[in-house]
C-alpha cells in the first residue's frame, strides 16, 4: 500500500509539472520573446486576419499567384488534414492528377513555354506549405501581369521583392510566400475592373 501511495503522488507531481507548469512556463516564454509566431503567424490586411504566413490558401483567380496543390484533399490547405497523400510515384492517382494540374497549368499560363516548376504540380510533405519558389512565380507572371493590366517587367519587380532568400544564409532555398506576394500585388497594382 505504501508503494502504491508513493506512485500515485509522483504521478500527480509529475502530471502537474510536465502537463501544467511547462507548458505555461513555454506558453509564456514564447509569447513575450516571440509574440508574432506564438500567436500563429498571422497576417493583417485592412485590419483584418486574412490568413497566416505559415499555411497556404487556394488561390484560382487569374489575377492571383497560385500556390503548390494542397494534400488536404478537394477543400485544400485545412490544417486538420496535413500531411502527405502518401501516394508513391507509380500510383495512377498521382500521376493522373499531376497531368490533370499540368493541363490546368498550361491552359491558364499559355505563354509560358519554358520547362514546368515541379513545386506548381506537387504538394509538399505536409500539404499546407504557402511557399512556391521562385521559377514557379516567374512561369505565373505573364498571366497575372495581363490579368492585372500591368507590365510584366512591375510584377517581376515585386516577386523579387517578396523573394525569401536562405534560412540563415544557408538553410532551404529560395521561396516566395503566395499570400504575401498577392497582398502586395492587391496594395501596388489593384485589379483594374
Amino acid at each position: 500500500m505504501k508503494q502504491l501511495l508513493i506512485a500515485i503522488k509522483v504521478t500527480v507531481v509529475m502530471i502537474l509539472l510536465t502537463g501544467v507548469a511547462y507548458p505555461l512556463l513555454v506558453t509564456g516564454l514564447a509569447k513575450v520573446f516571440f509574440r508574432h509566431q506564438a500567436e500563429g503567424s498571422l497576417i493583417l490586411a485592412h485590419g483584418k486576419i486574412v490568413g497566416s504566413e505559415l499555411i497556404g490558401q487556394r488561390f484560382t483567380r487569374p489575377e492571383y499567384f497560385h500556390g503548390r496543390p494542397s494534400a488536404a484533399g478537394k477543400d485544400g490547405y485545412d490544417g486538420l488534414a496535413s500531411g502527405g497523400s502518401n501516394l508513391g510515384p507509380t500510383n495512377q492517382a498521382l500521376v493522373d492528377r499531376v497531368q490533370a494540374d499540368v493541363k490546368k497549368f498550361h491552359e491558364e499560363n499559355p505563354a509560358y513555354t519554358g520547362p514546368l516548376p515541379a513545386d506548381l504540380v506537387t504538394a509538399s510533405g505536409s500539404g499546407l506549405d504557402p511557399h512556391i519558389s521562385p521559377a514557379s512565380a516567374e512561369a505565373q507572371v505573364a498571366r497575372v501581369a495581363a490579368a492585372r493590366g500591368v507590365s510584366v517587367e512591375a510584377v517581376r519587380q515585386l516577386v523579387a521583392a517578396q523573394t525569401e532568400g536562405r534560412q540563415f544564409g544557408v538553410l532551404g532555398e529560395p521561396r516566395v510566400n503566395v499570400l504575401k506576394l498577392n497582398l502586395a500585388l492587391d496594395q501596388t497594382a489593384p485589379v483594374k475592373k
